[in-house]
């Protein structure tokens, strides 16, 4: 049997990093088809909040949208599984970079801000399956109201996490700044 290298947390953010792109570049590719079979994204479909709008999506995408959107929702599970590790390995990489750097602020934020991609993931996953339910015929009308609410969630924490992160990045950059100044 072979032996496993372990993965530092750079070089799992390196692969996840790649995966996200690749699974956003195949949704992004589903996402125009929908829009070409003659409906919304499947960002509409997320927020359409009723049965009545669900019923009218589906309807618009005919059944080559629908399809569409059934795939998009499948691989959506590799994209959520890619950016939750993504930006939750990034978080705990900013807020290990604050506690190192004495960035009180940061650090604190840092609490909290890795779990919020995590639950981003989670909430995604529970929104795509109210949504394949929906366009199953099983949705009812529990299923897209339900998947409106945890899609706004995710975007909720998915945005807290990016923020976190581009703040980390920004810290990491004045950091260096000032010691290049320095020297």
């Amino acid at each position: 049997m072979g032996r496993s290298i372990p993965l530092g947390r750079k070089q799992l953010l390196i692969l996840t990093g790649i995966a996200m792109v690749a699974f956003n570049v195949a949704l992004v590719v589903l996402d125009r088809k929908m829009t070409d079979a003659g409906g919304p994204s499947v960002l509409g479909f997320e927020f359409a909040g009723s049965e009545q709008k669900a019923a009218q999506i589906m309807a618009e995408w005919g059944a080559s949208g629908r399809d569409y959107a059934r795939w998009s929702l499948w691989i959506d599970f590799g994209f959520m599984l890619s950016y939750g590790s993504f930006f939750t390995l990034a978080a705990l990489a900013t807020r290990d970079f604050a506690r190192e750097n004495d960035l009180r602020a940061l650090a604190a934020a840092g609490i909290v801000a890795p779990f919020c991609a995590a639950f981003a993931a989670i909430f995604d996953a529970g929104e795509n399956v109210f949504l394949l339910l929906t366009l199953g015929g099983h949705g009812s009308s529990f299923g897209p109201p339900v998947a409106t609410t945890f899609a706004s969630i995710k975007f909720l924490l998915i945005t807290l996490a990016i923020v976190y992160v581009l703040w980390g990045l920004a810290s990491r950059l004045r950091r260096r700044l000032q010691l290049s100044e320095a020297s």
